[in-house]
């Protein structure tokens, strides 16, 4: 019995391994692709280059890996892999997960956006309500918090409500002069692909009078 749990854990090992290998040559070729610097190694200190993004302070052993920088179209891209671990123990976790920053020059307030939840719908019973927009397609599909009510309107308008209910569903957060697109799970290269054209849709559907108070890009 001994033998045979260590064969199962030797296998699971190599497993986890070809995988990890498969997964860096694939977006390795997808960095190169376009133009984007590829690091595989890992990065204990990604989270304090960005302490406004919450999701990236979760847990402990935090690290960033497969990291791809660079910019597309004048616009500043660092797209990375990241984990955490919770509890200890036998209920230790290892989570995992995928995102995209995207640099902005515009003057962006603390916004997020994220999907309706089953938990939301309850806390909304509770009293506990998010933003809610004309659209009522949207408001059923999104969360959306911010401090600043009368910016989320602003950021949110008609044209950017339509984009965001045509694209595929991420998790979005405003820091201070970036925007993260991420999802609680790993993504495909063409995910990637995905969240960075989701977070550059909404950056160039701000409005004029934003883009005219940070110079616009």
């Amino acid at each position: 019995m001994f033998y045979a749990i260590l064969v199962l854990v030797v296998i699971g090992i190599a497993i986890a391994w070809y995988a990890s290998t498969v997964r860096r040559k694939k977006l390795a070729a997808w960095a190169a692709a376009r133009g984007l610097r590829f690091d595989p190694h890992s990065d204990g200190s990604f989270d304090d280059a960005y302490p406004e993004f919450g999701c990236l302070r979760i847990g402990r052993g935090r690290r960033a890996s497969n990291v791809s920088t660079g910019e597309r179209d004048g616009q500043s891209i660092v797209a990375f892999d990241y984990r955490y671990v919770t509890g200890s123990g036998k209920s230790q976790q290892v989570h995992t997960f995928s995102g995209v920053i995207l640099g902005s020059d515009l003057p962006l307030k603390p916004l997020h956006i994220r999907s309706e939840t089953f938990f939301d719908k309850v806390g909304e019973f509770l009293g506990l309500d998010d933003i809610d927009f004309e659209s009522a397609e949207f408001s059923r599909s999104f969360h959306v918090k911010s401090p600043d009510k009368r910016w989320a309107f602003d950021v949110l308008h008609q044209r950017t409500i339509e984009f965001l209910l045509a694209q595929p569903r991420f998790s979005i957060q405003f820091g201070s002069g970036r925007i993260l697109v991420w999802r609680r799970r790993r993504f495909s290269p063409q995910t990637f692909d995905d969240a960075i054209r989701v977070g550059a849709g909404i950056l160039d559907r701000m409005p004029k009078y934003i883009a005219r108070q940070g110079g616009g890009r």
